[in-house]
């Protein structure tokens, strides 16, 4: 028996392209390329005769001769769907690739994929190898978490959001807090230095502090993971972003010895092709991961009021409107 039916990829992307009205958007619900849907739908043009889409407008939409093939094969499809979802096997997880600056995934992003994987178990978080100076055109990664440098655009075709991190706060000891009654006493500190990033210090002290003098930075390290140890051991005073050391601070083995927060114009970043804005694994992730920063900077708040540390008899900062100390600023995206 000879079959004249098309195959089941050029109806797929011929229906959804009908369905969405957008090639870019029809790839991103098939899991292929853009490309890919683009050939199929010729192959399918050229299998049948005739012109099925006009693509000539803002949206892709079917010619008259296409709504007529799109009315004939749609409801065969779906029963085709409603078949298999009945008697196949349980559909597969969905994967999303995802690479995240390594101190980050450590210490913020890992503990938190046992909640994701709880809320969504039919979607698969495999983590990928982080690169420096990144520049997205790796076909093993569909998400990004990147650092952005304000000297540095992202490259077109590629979407960021703003996720969290701006914010940088001295952290230390409790002991070495109170020798700290004010900011400028933190010139004859040990200043632990992140080498990638050696005007931190000198920018907190002069926009929390009001201090001018270039400060003398201490023992220096390549990740913040290692910065953040180092501070533990009571090396020195670190400055960083308070939401790295959550769980250091609600030990106690880190206080915040200054309330005031400096915004240093990077952050991390979602950063994807844009593509992958219609794939519904994307969505979920994406959703959870900004509603997670937003739910930890509430919770810093509190942490950094409560955990900021004077020597007894010294002046406290009075709280902000918002609650949080004068001077803190949230992450809000």
């Amino acid at each position: 028996m000879q079959f004249k039916s098309p195959s089941l990829p050029e109806l797929h992307a011929f229906l959804a392209v009908c369905q969405l009205g957008s090639f870019r958007q029809a790839a991103g619900v098939l899991f292929v390329t853009q490309a890919a849907v683009s050939r199929a739908v010729q192959r399918l043009e050229q299998r049948l005769e005739c012109t099925l889409l006009d693509r000539t407008g803002p949206r892709v939409l079917p010619t008259a001769r296409g709504r007529e093939f799109q009315r004939l094969v749609e409801a065969h499809v779906a029963g085709l769907e409603t078949a298999v979802s009945r008697f196949g096997p349980r559909p597969a997880k969905r994967r999303l690739r995802v690479s995240v600056v390594p101190t980050l995934a450590t210490r913020w992003l890992v503990p938190r994929l046992g909640q994701f994987r709880a809320l969504h178990p039919g979607i698969d978080i495999e983590l990928r190898p982080f690169h420096h100076d990144e520049d997205f055109t790796r076909d093993d990664v569909d998400l990004w978490i990147d650092v952005k440098r304000p000297a540095r655009a992202w490259p077109r075709g590629i979407r960021a959001r703003y996720l969290t991190g701006r914010e940088i706060l001295p952290a230390c000891t409790p002991a070495l807090a109170a020798k700290l009654r004010e900011p400028r006493d933190l010139l004859q500190a040990t200043l632990l230095q992140h080498i990638n990033f050696p005007g931190n210090w000198a920018l907190w002290l002069r926009q929390a502090g009001g201090v001018d003098a270039e400060p003398v930075l201490g023992p220096g390290f390549d990740l913040g993971n290692n910065l953040i140890v180092a501070a533990c051991a009571g090396m020195g005073v670190t400055v960083i972003q308070p939401l790295l050391i959550e769980a250091e601070l609600e030990s106690g083995q880190l206080v915040l010895p200054f309330a005031q927060a400096v915004n240093t114009g990077r952050g991390y970043y979602l950063c994807s092709r844009a593509a992958l804005a219609e794939n519904e694994a994307f969505a979920q992730f994406t959703r959870w991961l900004l509603d997670e920063a937003q739910a930890g900077t509430a919770r810093l708040g509190l942490a950094s009021r409560e955990r900021s540390v004077r020597p007894k008899g010294g002046p406290r900062q009075p709280p902000g409107a918002d609650g949080a100390p004068e001077g803190l600023q949230l992450n809000r995206p």
